[in-house]
């Protein structure tokens, strides 16, 4: 039964008119919460609607797949989902190549994407009824979402798309007992790192994601006895914050004489900050960083950078879905890829 004392509805035949009978309100109402509009509806009424598409499991009914099903069989077995952390994922150059791997390998076996959603979106029962479903996908591929999970409801939903879906593959970030797809972001660290040392740099600092960068560019330390000092590693995420903190380095008593930046775009960032400051790269400060989008080959001066496969990554994921889908599950759990150095005009070398 269900909470109003209803009988509860055959789940694969919920209606709208079922959600509305136990949220108390009229089917119109139902309509505007799924569809957000035409009409506005109260925040109260909003949520109780919510509740009831998610105790009830409704699908918004979608007639003209259903004739294909009926005509052609399953139209799922060759779909795809991708769910990503936000949209400003989709601004930066980086992720945008690794979207065009994946796009690229799924139309080369056949697929397609069915949908890409944003993972925030996914609170919408209705949508999360709607999409995450094995009527609707084959495979899912969760992009980057370590960005975005904080909360113990996030975790839930993460566990209900488990629940789910059977075939899914994690991208640029790792969850225990899910294949995973990323670049050995230690090894990058360490290479570009290891760069610098060798042209003669030994006072270096990292500026750039709190991952597992920072533990390789430890380890080129520790491997050219280097101390290793915490006061040497600073926080940046992207563009901006790498011009931001760039100053913080440059207010210690004692500048470095090199640094590894996490991403081209924190390099970036720390490029501006350096220009306006007049300090000179890599005459006064070298340059090394991680990802070789193609704008550093562009930068001023252009980048020292690791490249880091992103369409291989996008191909990799697609690849461990289409193998799991036709049964070869994927046995390795952690799909780390290889990366390599590009040496450009940012990382001189020390003058004797």
């Amino acid at each position: 039964m269900s909470k109003n004392g209803l009988p509860k509805p055959n789940p694969s035949k919920v209606t709208q008119q079922d959600v509305a009978e136990l949220a108390g309100v009229s089917r119109g109402i139902v309509s505007y919460v799924i569809n957000n509009g035409p009409r506005a509806v109260a925040p109260e009424t909003r949520e109780r609607v919510l509740r009831a598409i998610a105790e009830l499991g409704y699908r918004p009914n979608k007639h003209a797949q259903q004739l294909m099903r009926e005509q052609w069989g399953s139209v799922a077995e060759r779909d795809l989902g991708l769910i990503l952390p936000n949209v400003a994922l989709l601004q930066r150059p980086y992720y945008g190549s690794i979207l065009a791997g994946i796009h690229q390998t799924a139309h080369d076996y056949h697929y397609r994407i069915r949908f890409m959603r944003f993972f925030d979106e996914l609170q919408n029962p209705a949508l999360f009824n709607e999409l995450i479903h094995r009527e609707e996908i084959s495979g899912l591929i969760l992009m980057s979402l370590d960005q975005c999970i904080t909360s113990d409801a996030d975790r839930q939903m993460i566990n209900q798309i488990r629940e789910r879906i059977d075939n899914v593959v994690c991208l640029e970030w790792h969850l225990e007992g899910l294949p995973s797809v990323s670049f050995d972001r230690a090894a990058a660290a360490y290479k570009a790192t290891t760069h610098l040392i060798n042209v003669g740099h030994q006072n270096i600092v990292y500026l750039g994601l709190g991952d597992e960068r920072v533990t390789g560019y430890h380890q080129a330390r520790i491997e050219n006895k280097l101390p290793i000092e915490p006061s040497s590693v600073f926080y940046a995420h992207d563009l901006e914050s790498g011009y931001q903190e760039v100053g913080r380095v440059l207010a210690e008593e004692k500048w470095p004489r090199a640094i590894v930046a996490g991403s081209d775009e924190i390099a970036f960032g720390i490029l501006r900050n350096l220009r306006e400051q007049k300090i000179s790269v890599p005459q006064e400060i070298a340059l090394a960083s991680i990802d070789n989008i193609p704008m550093a080959a562009y930068a001023a001066p252009p980048l020292t950078t690791i490249d880091v496969p992103k369409i291989d990554m996008g191909r990799v994921a697609v690849d461990v879905l289409v193998n799991n889908s036709k049964g070869n599950r994927e046995t390795t759990v952690l799909n780390l890829l290889p990366t390599k150095l590009i040496v450009r005009e940012s990382c001189g070398a020390i003058q004797q």
